[in-house]
């Protein structure tokens, strides 16, 4: 059993209380990935259900000093309804909750499925939605004991000065997994901060993700993500979410893909989005989709197209320790159920999906 380090414990009973114990207990401002390696073994983390920060910390992934504990802030749980009809979602709602809100089983039950498939049940009832948007990223290279990081020489995501995927590679390219993201990204989700600081300030998600493995998100160290928002579905909007994992019972996904758009009253497509996650360290939008969906019936074919522009679009790389090649051909059939998922079509004859070695 790999036992936590020692570290001092704020259990703040405000959100002012909880973002005046980053800034005096050292965090940053900084939203920029130049200061990535300080990013890393700053001083100060946010504790929100856990199943994230307490198993990098016992691996000694962290250097943290004081773990600010936010279970006490009011006012950050549940789901309720915005402006035009927009859902809101407070950070500290457990994954299990916001599954299983009728909320998102009638607007965008894509949405609860992605929450549904993450993890298993424990973990969903412990962990938030927060914590799933800012989870961080994962690599065979970097999610192992400080032991077996050290025979290897490290890595650029801690300690190291090479990147074990791409040989010469100056950024990280660990891989990010959040399900709820992925999904949130192709809705045109977004999420409000805090910091003492600066106040409030909204991000779009697909303005989220900076790239950086070391530091793949916007969030500055002096921050707190508050609320997720997600709008309402315009008239025809649907949405599908497909995730590939060795476990289906449990594990982070292998590849993700979230897909939306929206139908023209004579049944046509008028748009159409994919997002992939669990490439690298940002989800990756597919780009030249209007060519092949507007106007378009909803059929296998087109489907099948899509598809295949994301194959081409996209590359797996080795940060995942399954083969490359395999999560490579499966993303033109995950495009293809999620889109038949959406927009509740058959999605064509079953394929061949092998455990990879």
């Amino acid at each position: 059993m790999l036992p936590l380090p020692r570290f001092r414990v704020v259990r703040p009973r405000s959100l002012s209380e909880a973002l005046d114990a980053l800034s005096r207990n050292g965090a940053d401002s900084g939203p920029t990935v130049a200061n990535a390696d300080a990013w890393v073994s700053r001083p100060v983390r946010l504790l929100a259900g856990g199943t994230d920060l307490v198993p990098n910390l016992k691996h000694g992934l962290l250097d943290v000093e004081t773990v600010v504990a936010l279970k006490a802030l009011p006012g950050m749980r549940g789901v309720s309804s915005g402006e035009s009809g927009a859902l809101k979602i407070g950070a500290l709602t457990s994954i299990a909750r916001a599954a299983s809100d009728s909320a998102f089983g009638g607007t965008w039950p894509a949405l609860a499925r992605a929450w549904g498939q993450i993890a298993g049940p424990q973990l969903r009832v412990m962990g938030t939605v927060g914590g799933n948007l800012c989870l961080d990223t994962r690599c065979t290279y970097y999610n192992q004991t400080a032991h077996w990081r050290e025979a290897l020489g490290y890595c650029l995501k801690r300690d190291g000065t090479k990147c074990h995927v791409v040989p010469g590679g100056t950024r990280c390219v660990a891989a990010m997994s959040s399900d709820g993201a992925t999904m949130l990204v192709a809705l045109g989700g977004t999420v409000v901060l805090h910091s003492a600081a600066r106040g409030e300030r909204v991000v779009a998600l697909a303005d989220w993700f900076a790239g950086e493995g070391r530091r793949n998100s916007v969030i500055a160290a002096d921050e707190i993500l508050t609320e997720a928002r997600v709008p309402a579905p315009v008239p025809g909007a649907f949405a599908g979410y497909q995730k590939l994992r060795a476990r289906n019972a449990i594990d982070f996904p292998l590849l993700s893909v979230a897909v939306a758009g929206t139908a023209a009253p004579d049944g046509t497509l008028a748009t159409a989005r994919i997002v992939v996650g669990a490439l690298g360290a940002k989800p990756r939008e597919v780009t030249g989709l209007d060519a092949l969906a507007r106007a378009q019936r909803p059929t296998l074919e087109v489907f099948t197209a899509l598809g295949e522009a994301a194959r081409k679009q996209c590359k797996p790389l080795t940060n995942i320790s399954v083969d490359p090649d395999w999560r490579h051909a499966m993303l033109p059939v995950l495009v293809r159920r999620a889109f038949a998922q959406a927009l509740g079509l058959p999605a064509g004859p079953p394929v061949l999906e092998p455990v990879p070695a």
